[in-house]
């Protein structure tokens, strides 16, 4: 809330003016310190209680919370989202994988022939395997890349609205490098292995 754009007016104005009610919805109270917030709380539903003539607490038309409770709300509503988040991006990432290895498979089978070429002049299976492992990797970095640039975009831009301050820390870039990195190791550890296992002799005659 910017205090800039905070205006203090008479309840019995807004009451009037803007809500057309003379109930209050909200009341803020402040107590002196921590170790008498659950008296205060107490005594204020005592209070609340008798001005509505409740007799049964269980009954009240109201709701009495104080700043830990508030919290602990907020902070259960952010880790839900947290796992939301988490699990949003953990299929992205499961999808992606999966579209990266059956392009590299493409690859492989498209490549058969130059495979093979590489293998009859005296190319090790090692050789194959790191080389279509390192194209793998190579593809999801670049794909990293892009998604960092438009998260970094996209921050500055809400940044440059106004709405919330964003910020892009260091190692939150260098987790997305490592991830980019670990999904084209794991998933283009088939094809590479796939292609270091072709026969030369097939993969010439491959058609």
């Amino acid at each position: 809330m910017n205090q800039d754009d905070t205006i203090f007016i008479p309840l019995t104005t807004i009451q009037r003016s803007l809500v057309g009610r003379n109930r209050l919805s909200t009341i803020d109270i402040a107590a002196e310190s921590t170790a008498v917030m659950s008296f205060v709380e107490e005594q204020t539903k005592a209070i609340l209680l008798d001005e509505h003539d409740i007799a049964n607490p269980d009954e009240a038309d109201f709701q009495v919370m104080n700043q830990a409770e508030i919290v602990e709300a907020v902070s259960n509503i952010t880790a839900t989202l947290t796992l939301l988040l988490a699990a949003i991006a953990g299929i992205s990432l499961v999808v992606g994988g999966i579209g990266i290895m059956n392009m590299m498979l493409t690859t492989v089978t498209e490549r058969t022939r130059e495979i093979g070429l590489r293998k009859a002049l005296g190319a090790k299976r090692i050789d194959v395997n790191r080389q279509f492992l390192f194209e793998a990797i190579v593809l999801t970095l670049l794909g990293g890349i892009i998604g960092i640039s438009l998260g970094a975009l996209i921050s500055f831009a809400i940044s440059y609205s106004g709405l919330i301050q964003t910020k892009i820390s260091i190692p939150s870039v260098l987790l997305a490098f490592g991830i980019s990195a670990m999904i084209g190791i794991v998933f283009g550890y088939y094809p590479a292995k796939r292609a270091s296992a072709l026969n030369p002799i097939e993969a010439l005659r491959y058609e």
